[in-house]
Protein backbone atom coordinates (compact mmCIF):
# COMPACT_ATOMS: atom_id res chain seq x y z
CA UNK A 1 0.00 0.00 0.00
CA UNK A 2 1.48 3.64 -1.27
CA UNK A 3 0.77 6.98 0.78
CA UNK A 4 -2.35 7.57 -1.58
CA UNK A 5 -4.02 5.00 -0.24
CA UNK A 6 -2.72 5.10 3.42
CA UNK A 7 -3.30 9.15 4.02
CA UNK A 8 -7.18 8.22 3.13
CA UNK A 9 -7.68 5.43 5.63
CA UNK A 10 -5.90 7.24 8.37
CA UNK A 11 -8.16 9.91 7.84
CA UNK A 12 -11.09 7.69 7.58
CA UNK A 13 -10.40 5.56 11.08
CA UNK A 14 -9.74 9.09 12.89
CA UNK A 15 -12.83 10.26 11.80
CA UNK A 16 -14.09 7.05 13.08
CA UNK A 17 -12.47 7.43 16.34
CA UNK A 18 -13.61 11.18 16.62
CA UNK A 19 -17.04 10.84 15.78
CA UNK A 20 -17.15 7.23 17.67
CA UNK A 21 -17.76 8.76 20.81
CA UNK A 22 -21.59 9.85 20.96
CA UNK A 23 -22.13 6.30 19.09
CA UNK A 24 -20.19 4.39 21.97
CA UNK A 25 -21.98 5.99 24.81
CA UNK A 26 -25.40 5.12 22.75
CA UNK A 27 -24.13 1.26 22.87
CA UNK A 28 -23.78 1.64 26.38
CA UNK A 29 -26.98 3.42 27.32
CA UNK A 30 -28.88 1.21 25.47
CA UNK A 31 -28.00 -2.12 26.62
CA UNK A 32 -27.49 -0.53 30.29
CA UNK A 33 -30.72 -2.18 31.18
CA UNK A 34 -29.57 -6.21 29.61
CA UNK A 35 -28.59 -8.86 32.13
CA UNK A 36 -24.89 -9.35 31.31
CA UNK A 37 -25.01 -12.37 29.48
CA UNK A 38 -27.29 -10.46 26.80
CA UNK A 39 -25.45 -7.14 26.92
CA UNK A 40 -22.51 -8.56 25.15
CA UNK A 41 -25.16 -9.99 22.62
CA UNK A 42 -26.73 -6.85 22.24
CA UNK A 43 -23.56 -5.14 21.47
CA UNK A 44 -21.93 -7.75 18.98
CA UNK A 45 -25.34 -7.69 16.79
CA UNK A 46 -26.09 -3.73 17.34
CA UNK A 47 -22.94 -3.13 16.22
CA UNK A 48 -22.67 -5.49 13.30
CA UNK A 49 -25.82 -4.41 11.80
CA UNK A 50 -24.70 -0.79 12.21
CA UNK A 51 -21.88 -1.06 10.56
CA UNK A 52 -23.39 -2.69 7.56
CA UNK A 53 -26.29 0.47 7.82
CA UNK A 54 -23.08 2.87 7.79
CA UNK A 55 -21.26 0.91 4.68
CA UNK A 56 -25.01 0.94 2.54
CA UNK A 57 -25.29 4.55 3.74
CA UNK A 58 -21.79 5.97 2.69
CA UNK A 59 -22.11 3.74 -0.57
CA UNK A 60 -25.46 6.13 -1.40
CA UNK A 61 -23.14 9.32 0.01
CA UNK A 62 -20.84 8.52 -2.67
CA UNK A 63 -23.28 8.22 -5.87
CA UNK A 64 -25.19 11.25 -4.39
CA UNK A 65 -21.56 13.22 -4.56
CA UNK A 66 -21.12 12.51 -8.17
CA UNK A 67 -24.40 14.82 -8.89
CA UNK A 68 -23.06 18.52 -9.91
CA UNK A 69 -22.78 20.85 -6.71
CA UNK A 70 -23.69 18.31 -3.85
CA UNK A 71 -19.41 17.54 -3.91
CA UNK A 72 -19.42 21.79 -2.46
CA UNK A 73 -22.62 21.33 -0.73
CA UNK A 74 -21.25 18.16 0.84
CA UNK A 75 -17.73 20.26 2.40
CA UNK A 76 -19.77 23.58 3.43
CA UNK A 77 -21.88 21.12 5.93
CA UNK A 78 -18.68 19.33 6.54
CA UNK A 79 -17.20 22.81 7.79
CA UNK A 80 -20.53 23.16 9.89
CA UNK A 81 -20.11 19.78 11.34
CA UNK A 82 -16.18 20.87 12.45
CA UNK A 83 -17.42 23.39 14.35
CA UNK A 84 -20.29 21.65 16.02
CA UNK A 85 -17.91 19.30 16.84
CA UNK A 86 -15.99 22.00 18.90
CA UNK A 87 -18.56 24.01 20.21
CA UNK A 88 -21.67 21.39 21.20
CA UNK A 89 -21.81 20.03 23.90
CA UNK A 90 -25.61 18.15 23.64
CA UNK A 91 -25.74 14.86 26.13
CA UNK A 92 -27.19 11.63 25.03
CA UNK A 93 -29.28 11.21 28.23
CA UNK A 94 -31.94 10.79 25.90
CA UNK A 95 -31.67 7.01 24.58
CA UNK A 96 -33.66 5.25 25.90
CA UNK A 97 -32.32 1.90 27.36
CA UNK A 98 -34.03 -1.41 25.95
CA UNK A 99 -35.65 -3.47 28.05
CA UNK A 100 -34.99 -6.95 25.52
CA UNK A 101 -31.91 -7.92 23.30
CA UNK A 102 -34.21 -6.77 19.86
CA UNK A 103 -35.24 -3.57 21.80
CA UNK A 104 -31.46 -3.10 22.47
CA UNK A 105 -30.35 -3.51 19.14
CA UNK A 106 -32.84 -1.78 17.33
CA UNK A 107 -32.00 1.27 19.43
CA UNK A 108 -28.36 1.13 18.82
CA UNK A 109 -28.86 0.74 14.73
CA UNK A 110 -31.61 3.58 14.76
CA UNK A 111 -29.29 5.74 16.90
CA UNK A 112 -26.12 4.94 15.11
CA UNK A 113 -27.55 5.90 11.60
CA UNK A 114 -29.34 9.10 12.88
CA UNK A 115 -26.25 10.15 14.73
CA UNK A 116 -23.85 9.26 12.06
CA UNK A 117 -25.02 11.30 8.87
CA UNK A 118 -21.87 13.43 9.69
CA UNK A 119 -19.66 10.26 10.33
CA UNK A 120 -20.95 8.98 6.91
CA UNK A 121 -20.71 12.28 5.21
CA UNK A 122 -16.95 12.66 6.42
CA UNK A 123 -15.67 9.12 5.34
CA UNK A 124 -17.46 9.61 1.73
CA UNK A 125 -15.63 12.58 1.22
CA UNK A 126 -11.93 11.17 3.15
CA UNK A 127 -12.77 7.97 0.50
CA UNK A 128 -12.28 9.42 -2.96
CA UNK A 129 -14.82 6.75 -4.26
CA UNK A 130 -13.01 3.81 -2.70
CA UNK A 131 -15.36 1.59 -0.83
CA UNK A 132 -12.55 -0.69 -0.05
CA UNK A 133 -10.97 1.99 2.19
CA UNK A 134 -14.65 2.31 3.63
CA UNK A 135 -15.22 -1.15 4.90
CA UNK A 136 -11.58 -1.96 6.16
CA UNK A 137 -11.78 1.86 7.96
CA UNK A 138 -14.96 0.81 9.45
CA UNK A 139 -13.60 -3.14 10.79
CA UNK A 140 -10.43 -1.63 12.44
CA UNK A 141 -12.12 1.49 14.29
CA UNK A 142 -15.76 0.26 15.47
CA UNK A 143 -13.94 -2.58 17.36
CA UNK A 144 -11.92 0.33 18.85
CA UNK A 145 -14.99 2.43 19.48
CA UNK A 146 -17.14 -0.30 21.17
CA UNK A 147 -14.63 -2.01 23.14
CA UNK A 148 -12.17 1.19 23.94
CA UNK A 149 -15.26 3.48 24.40
CA UNK A 150 -14.57 4.63 27.84
CA UNK A 151 -10.58 5.10 27.54
CA UNK A 152 -11.50 7.59 24.21
CA UNK A 153 -14.21 9.58 26.12
CA UNK A 154 -11.97 9.55 29.16
CA UNK A 155 -8.96 10.64 27.25
CA UNK A 156 -11.33 13.44 25.22
CA UNK A 157 -12.16 14.97 28.28
CA UNK A 158 -8.57 14.61 29.53
CA UNK A 159 -7.43 15.94 26.54
CA UNK A 160 -9.57 18.22 25.08
CA UNK A 161 -6.90 18.85 22.07
CA UNK A 162 -7.73 15.72 20.50
CA UNK A 163 -11.17 17.46 19.52
CA UNK A 164 -9.41 20.29 17.83
CA UNK A 165 -7.39 17.70 16.07
CA UNK A 166 -10.77 15.82 14.83
CA UNK A 167 -12.34 19.28 13.94
CA UNK A 168 -9.02 19.96 11.98
CA UNK A 169 -9.57 16.66 9.91
CA UNK A 170 -12.97 17.10 9.23
CA UNK A 171 -11.94 21.01 8.16
CA UNK A 172 -9.56 19.02 5.51
CA UNK A 173 -11.73 16.61 4.84
CA UNK A 174 -14.56 19.33 4.03
CA UNK A 175 -11.72 21.50 1.59
CA UNK A 176 -10.29 18.39 0.24
CA UNK A 177 -14.32 18.16 -0.99
CA UNK A 178 -14.82 21.46 -1.90
CA UNK A 179 -11.75 21.15 -4.58
CA UNK A 180 -12.84 17.98 -5.74
CA UNK A 181 -16.29 19.35 -6.75
CA UNK A 182 -16.30 19.40 -10.56
CA UNK A 183 -17.18 23.37 -10.94
CA UNK A 184 -15.29 24.68 -7.99
CA UNK A 185 -12.36 22.58 -9.51
CA UNK A 186 -12.35 24.56 -13.22
CA UNK A 187 -11.78 28.08 -11.09
CA UNK A 188 -9.24 27.03 -8.57
CA UNK A 189 -6.84 25.62 -11.21
CA UNK A 190 -6.26 29.36 -12.19
CA UNK A 191 -5.45 30.25 -8.81
CA UNK A 192 -2.57 27.11 -8.05
CA UNK A 193 -1.26 29.45 -4.45
CA UNK A 194 -5.22 28.85 -3.24
CA UNK A 195 -5.39 25.59 -4.77
CA UNK A 196 -2.48 24.17 -3.17
CA UNK A 197 -3.38 26.35 0.67
CA UNK A 198 -6.54 26.19 1.02
CA UNK A 199 -7.73 22.86 3.33
CA UNK A 200 -4.42 24.31 5.19
CA UNK A 201 -6.22 27.40 5.44
CA UNK A 202 -9.58 26.15 6.27
CA UNK A 203 -8.47 23.85 9.06
CA UNK A 204 -6.47 26.95 10.81
CA UNK A 205 -9.83 29.12 10.06
CA UNK A 206 -12.28 26.43 11.79
CA UNK A 207 -10.28 25.43 14.33
CA UNK A 208 -9.68 29.26 15.70
CA UNK A 209 -13.39 29.78 14.93
CA UNK A 210 -14.60 27.27 17.32
CA UNK A 211 -12.29 28.52 19.97
CA UNK A 212 -13.16 32.29 19.86
CA UNK A 213 -17.02 30.30 20.15
CA UNK A 214 -15.65 28.55 23.14
CA UNK A 215 -13.81 31.14 24.83
CA UNK A 216 -16.93 33.45 24.51
CA UNK A 217 -19.03 30.79 26.00
CA UNK A 218 -16.58 30.44 28.82
CA UNK A 219 -15.31 26.45 27.71
CA UNK A 220 -12.11 27.46 26.00
CA UNK A 221 -9.40 25.34 26.98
Amino acid sequence: MNWDLLEPLFIIISIDIILGGDNAVVIALASRNLPPEQRNKAIFFGTGLAIAARVLLTVVALYLLQIPFLQLIGGLLLFYIAIKLLTDTEETDHIKAGDSLAAAVKTIVFADIVMGFDNVLAIAGASHNNILLVIIGLLVSVPIIVWGSRIILHMMDKFPLLIYFGAGILAYTAAEMVKEDRYMMQYMEEFPYIHQWFAVIMVIIIITLGYWINKRKGTAI
